[in-house]
């Protein structure tokens, strides 16, 4: 079985040649003209095929940063805020000049001119996604660092482990014993998540409740987060506790695949 390990190695993999690509994509939405014509001189009949090949930066980019942030965000959170400037126009911005566009406008298309002349534009958000490849590029050689902690992604391999365990538990029909190991793992991972956020958790022995409380209250999770979490809290409670009600499979392979869910969204 893969590890999270070698898992995150490829998909941080598969960004990187995504990012590539999207960069070429970048470059062709800022200056078309310029680069179809470089392209066709270095490339000569293979030019056209390459360039089918070349991405829409305004549709594909969004999908590519939304991968590439949950993967900052657990491997070099330290530069999470970094990758996201590049990306968001400042909340502070009073004017729109070459020091404040961001990726977020060139998606826009947004373009300031005076008169006939180009204050701004598209390519000024070229060395922000350059700002952001590179950002992603430093998480590679972190793999191998000595200072990497890799205590979480251990974590991860054995929540996985435990989760197949309780899914074949489940198909045993141990309902029970099924749901109260995954909200084992609900519990430990949310306490994990808290202690990443730099949250306080007060009660010696806290439940499922009381750390989804504190998540939401430290604005870690939304309101549809939080409720689907005390959902499967719930169900889990069904399983430990209430012996006048037996837990359906139906119910505890929600709780399972929900706790699979949150433990690969939430960090």
């Amino acid at each position: 079985m893969i590890s999270n390990l070698e898992r995150y190695k490829k998909d941080l993999d598969a960004l990187i040649a995504t990012g590539d690509n999207l960069f070429n994509g970048i470059q062709r939405y800022a200056h078309r003209e310029e680069f179809d014509k470089e392209v066709n001189k270095q490339l000569g009949k293979g030019a056209e095929e390459f360039l089918k090949g070349v991405p829409n930066f305004r549709s594909e980019y969004q999908a590519w940063y939304s991968e590439a942030l949950s993967l900052i965000r657990q491997l070099l959170p330290d530069r999470l805020a970094d990758f996201v400037r590049h990306y968001e126009k400042p909340k502070t911005r009073k004017s729109v000049g070459f020091e404040s566009y961001r990726i977020e406008d060139a998606l826009q298309g947004l373009e300031i001119t005076r008169g006939r002349e180009k204050i701004v534009g598209v390519d000024a958000a070229i060395p922000h996604f350059q700002q952001q490849l590179a950002i992603l590029n430093s998480v590679k050689p972190r793999f191998e660092s000595s200072l990497f902690d890799i205590s979480q992604l251990v974590q991860a391999d054995l929540f996985d482990s435990e989760l197949d365990a309780a899914g074949a538990l489940l198909k045993q029909r141990f309902t029970r014993a099924a749901g109260a190991m995954a909200g084992v793992v609900l519990e430990r991972h949310l306490a994990q998540v808290c202690s990443n956020h730099a949250i306080k958790v007060a009660k010696k022995a806290p439940g499922i409740s009381d750390l989804n409380e504190l998540l939401k209250s430290a604005g870690v999770t939304d309101v549809p987060q939080w409720r689907f979490i005390q959902h499967l809290g719930d169900v889990r409670n069904l399983c430990d506790h209430s012996k006048a009600v037996e837990p359906t499979m139906e119910q505890v392979s929600d709780l399972v695949a929900g706790v699979k869910k949150i433990t690969k969204t939430l960090f």
